[in-house]
């Protein structure tokens, strides 16, 4: 079954996008640097990366598969509005204006071999230009007519959260083997909002790890209690202009003084919904697209047991 540009036919009843960078730098992290291919290479976040895949497709039985990439972990058009998006994570700066990611030095040669092995099996992989991965992932669960699993170790895209469509988050807490189902529900239990209501509360907050300031003064509590009481970021820099808003004098201060960044932000965090996707098969593949290359790379780089559990997987999801 094909389904192009991720809008998903009537008869697919799931479709699973997988962070696929969050996900090898767990796997990265999570698996021991001492597995490694014949030729010594450590190969542990590929390994890694496999074996959660498959745990993923037994698990979820999911119909449909796309493996998300970043073909820009930090794009311009954010730096514009932000230039502190990301910026302490560039480990240097080239002659040419390029910014180059920090990554530790023996995971960036096994994204090359998560790809081919990827390919060789069929597991659909989408990178668009100038975008990031999560604006691939925004981008396919806002086409998709069914269910969609987004797995993921970022909490940005709680943002997309959405009982009514079927969109729900499966958030790596330990490992592979234990998930949070997140859904509406453990997002007002944890942080008092619905998925709407997360990118107001990420900006309001700020974020350290993406270089996000937010607004000095409000952390997580409070941006929930001006949400619960204002609606939205709409509502709450309106209650700033209003004099008998129940805002707390600093409240109102640290706001006001904070337009001009409430003014960028949500463009920033908001994951984009219009991302020009490639046509591609997001059908889960029953069988390898390329058997012969994928018995190379298997040799090549000594995936084990990990490949044989994940094509195993494959050919039962696809049967089923």
């Amino acid at each position: 079954m094909s389904v192009a540009y991720g809008i998903i036919s009537h008869v697919t009843r799931r479709l699973m996008l997988l962070d696929t960078a969050s996900l090898y730098f767990r796997a990265y992290f999570g698996v021991p640097e001492s597995v490694r291919a014949p030729d010594g290479t450590p190969v542990n976040a590929v390994r890694g990366l496999l074996d959660f895949i498959a745990r993923l497709v037994q698990d979820h039985r999911p119909d449909a598969l796309v493996a998300c990439m970043d073909a820009d972990w930090r794009p311009q058009w954010r730096v514009d509005l932000i230039p502190s998006y990301k910026a302490h994570r560039v480990a240097e700066e080239h002659e040419e204006g390029a910014d180059e990611e920090e990554v530790p030095d023996t995971l960036s040669p096994q994204v090359p071999v998560i790809e081919a092995v990827l390919d060789a099996l069929g597991i659909a992989r989408v990178g668009v230009a100038g975008y990031e991965a999560d604006d691939v992932i925004g981008t396919f669960t806002a086409r998709a007519t069914g269910p969609v699993d987004i797995v993921t170790g970022d909490r940005d895209l709680y943002q997309l959260v959405d009982d009514g469509r079927g969109v729900r988050v499966l958030y790596p807490l330990k490992g592979v083997g234990t998930l949070q189902l997140t859904d509406e529900a453990v997002l007002r239990e944890k942080y008092g909002v619905s998925g709407a209501g997360y990118v107001d509360l990420a900006l309001l907050r700020g974020d350290p790890s993406d270089g996000l300031p937010g607004v000095p003064g409000i952390g997580e509590k409070t941006a929930a209690k001006l949400l619960d009481a204002f609606g939205d970021l709409a509502g709450i820099m309106a209650a700033v202009d209003d004099p008998h808003a129940r805002l707390t004098p600093s409240q109102r201060k640290r706001l006001t003084e904070a337009r001009p960044y409430v003014a960028v932000a949500p463009a920033v965090v908001r994951v984009a919904s219009d991302v020009p996707l490639p046509e591609v098969d997001t059908a889960l593949p029953a069988t390898p697209r390329d058997p012969d290359a994928l018995v190379a790379l298997a040799e090549r780089w000594g995936l084990g047991g990990s490949l044989t559990r994940l094509v195993t997987a494959l050919a039962e999801g696809g049967e089923g």
